[in-house]
């Protein structure tokens, strides 16, 4: 079996090349955010308000990472920790005014640059594409859990 002709390192690639253009089509549209910053923008558009330790397990990061990312989204006022009144360990996180207004201004360039992804791919392939990435990460949690 050649490396090269399996999954993890087109994965890989991948993962890359969409980074590296998620970043350059966010800049020459004027939005400075990083695929992180926009996804986080994103979760709390769709629900404002979250607890941060939620947060970064719907987003898939450690907490130590999250708490760094929120750090820098507060700097540039994207957004703000309110301090629950309950418990003072706890942290939700909103959007400012600056990051509903960002979040609003990238849409349309994530809906062009994942059709310009997508381009000549049928939806047949797409289907088929996304069911496999999900059995690679149900796979990866298995493998995952095992070990722990």
């Amino acid at each position: 079996m050649k490396f090269e002709k399996t999954l993890l390192p087109n994965l890989g690639r991948t993962a890359k090349f969409a980074g590296f253009y998620f970043i350059d089509t966010f800049h020459e549209n004027g939005i400075e955010l990083s695929k992180e910053q926009w996804i986080v923008l994103k979760k709390l558009h769709d629900k404002d308000g979250q607890i941060q330790n939620d947060l970064a397990f719907i987003t898939n990061r450690s907490k130590t990472s999250l708490t760094r990312l929120i750090n820098t989204m507060e700097k540039k006022n994207l957004v703000y920790r309110a301090i629950s009144k309950k418990d003072k360990r706890i942290n939700y996180i909103h959007l400012t005014e600056k990051g509903k207004k960002i979040y609003l201004l990238s849409v349309p360039v994530i809906k062009k640059l994942t059709e310009d992804l997508q381009k000549n791919i049928s939806q047949v392939d797409l289907i088929t594409t996304i069911k496999v990435l999900n059995q690679i990460q149900n796979n990866i949690n298995k493998l995952q859990n095992n070990h722990n």
